[in-house]
């Protein structure tokens, strides 16, 4: 062991997410990674500065594996459509009309994470409850899950949507029963609107992701993904490096949609080389839309009887197309899909194909929601990974038991199953597409998969449940796994030091109070990147 080091941390309840060596009490850092790690009194005379951890509970830094950092900078800035402030479409008419008064005429309002289940209306609002809060001025309201928005008269008429406008492939158009469109939009059918939109500078995005940083890091959040990159009208490769030169700390992975990869390729060795804090992981695409929005493509219908089973937003042909993309350039392809019949298409699709990549898996389903045990046995002979979002059942449940039904909520997310048929798994937020205050927040979504509990103690599947170490380790260990960010996720030599501590220990507190469990401290690299105001630093 050499014994010079830049830093010791000491006296430390440190959980590893290794599984050769789960736990430590100290260890060492030399130029931003670790060197040795083990128990104290093994320590012996190294030198090297050092740190207190004062006995508290050290974890890896949090991988987000399915993120949407832009977007959840930017909605930081809008109108919340959820509780605490809105409860009601009468109180998002208020938070509209409050926005009116500051605003310009020309100038766009813009709201996120509104869920008809939460509302007291349990209804989506309409273009013409829009147009009562702000008349003349374009509104643009985005559904939690990200996968539907709602406008007013004035935004549909810029993006000339009339009652003659077909739907657009993999899209929804909703309208009344004279024919007129009541503004709601599902899934491509919200692009119409976002074509005509403002469009942030690039000094703008990279700022607002700079910003975001730090309160990211104040979650324990120390590698991030953006699962939703784009190459117009703004390059996300590019926003993300000079973000990260405004201070956006993090390691970054980009998944790029394969409709704008199409049109405008921008993959090559450079922009796909894992060791650069920014580069491209994969090429994303839908294959559904939400369960909570209706949209999942699913089978059977939802629970209503309508006959509905959601919107297909995708076929096998681009899907080969796209895996070839992601093969030629030695990237994972990535696939949203929450419903039975979207899950099956991918997994059909390539099953009993042998993967491209050789550390790592080819193809991630993302959020798999509702697989079939076949899927579930399919996709484990195949070497898919799935990333589902312990957050989605605890934060809508209200909208799932609408759909869904109880019985049927409760198979959702099958974590437990994923885990018995050797899937690999990871945890994460897909914040803002959620319908919760702090969407990003892994200590929720930690406590969601511990308990299978939601906010209002609703079960939400309790066979379905795993235990805190596991759910760490799908947030760290697992996370590095699928996301192939290199040498994070586990505090072993050689690995960079990205640790959090915390102010309680999570390994033994009630799992009903996870959520409560706060960051003290963030250190990435074997330096201090976080700390609480109320943490005095050693």
């Amino acid at each position: 062991m050499d014994k010079k080091s830049d830093f010791i941390f000491i006296n430390g309840r440190i959980f590893t997410s290794n599984p050769d060596q789960p736990y430590a009490s100290a260890m060492a850092v030399r130029d931003g990674r670790i060197a040795w790690i083990g128990e104290q009194t093994n320590l012996g005379e190294m030198d090297g500065k050092r740190i207190d951890l004062k006995g508290r509970r050290v974890l890896p830094g949090f991988i987000d594996a399915h993120l949407h950092p832009l977007i959840l900078a930017q909605v930081s800035k809008q109108i919340a459509c959820a509780p605490p402030i809105v409860h009601s479409i009468e109180d998002l008419m208020d938070q509209i009309r409050k926005q009116r008064k500051s605003r310009d005429k020309a100038e766009w309002i813009e709201g996120w994470g509104y869920d008809e289940g939460k509302l007291t209306d349990r209804r989506a609002p309409t273009r013409w409850d829009l147009d009562q809060a702000a008349p003349g001025v374009p509104v643009m309201i985005r559904r939690a899950d990200g996968h539907i928005a709602v406008v007013n008269s004035v935004a549909l008429e810029r993006a000339g949507i009339t009652k003659d406008t077909p739907n657009p492939p993999g899209g929804q158009i909703d309208k009344d029963a004279d024919g007129e469109p009541t503004g709601v939009l599902r899934e491509n059918a919200k692009d119409l609107v976002f074509e005509v939109m403002p469009v942030q500078t690039f000094e703008d995005n990279a700022f607002d992701l700079a910003e975001l940083s730090s309160k990211l890091l104040s979650h324990g959040i120390t590698a991030i993904t953006d699962l939703m990159a784009r190459t117009e009208p703004l390059d996300y490769f590019e926003i993300y490096n000079e973000a990260h030169n405004k201070g956006l700390k993090q390691r970054t992975v980009l998944y790029y949609k394969w409709s704008d990869l199409e049109k405008q390729p921008v993959l090559d060795e450079n922009k796909t080389n894992r060791k650069s804090p920014v580069h491209i992981g994969g090429i994303k695409l839908f294959a559904d839309g939400s369960v909570s929005g209706q949209t999942a493509w699913v089978n059977p219908s939802y629970h209503r009887g309508d006959g509905n089973v959601g919107i297909a937003t995708t076929s096998k042909e681009e899907l080969l197309a796209a895996a070839e993309a992601a093969e030629q350039n030695n990237i994972q392809l990535v696939v949203h899909a929450m419903g039975e019949q979207a899950i099956d298409l991918i997994v059909n699709t390539f099953y009993g194909k042998k993967g491209w990549l050789k550390d790592g898996p080819s193809i991630r389903i993302e959020h798999a929601a509702m697989p079939t045990n076949e899927a579930i046995r399919r996709a484990a002979e195949t070497g898919f990974a799935f990333v589902p979002q312990p957050i989605f059942l605890y934060a809508e449940i209200e909208s799932y038991l609408n759909n869904l039904g109880h019985d049927r909520t409760k198979q959702t997310y099958p974590v437990q199953s994923m885990l018995q048929a050797g899937i690999k798994v990871a945890f994460s937020s897909d914040a803002p597409g959620t319908a919760w205050a702090d969407p990003a927040n892994p200590f929720v979504g930690l406590k969601a998969a511990v308990t299978r509990l939601a906010h209002d103690g609703t079960d939400t599947g309790q066979e379905q449940r795993v235990d805190i170490s596991t759910a760490i380790t799908l947030y760290t260990k697992e996370a590095q796994e699928i996301t192939r960010i290199p040498d994070v996720g586990q505090l072993i030599p050689g690995y960079h030091a990205d640790f959090i501590v915390l102010d309680q220990d999570i390994l033994e507190i009630s799992p009903e109070t996870i959520d409560e469990v706060k960051v003290e401290e963030t250190y990435m690299g074997g330096n201090l990147v976080y700390q609480a105001k109320s943490v005095t630093h050693a």
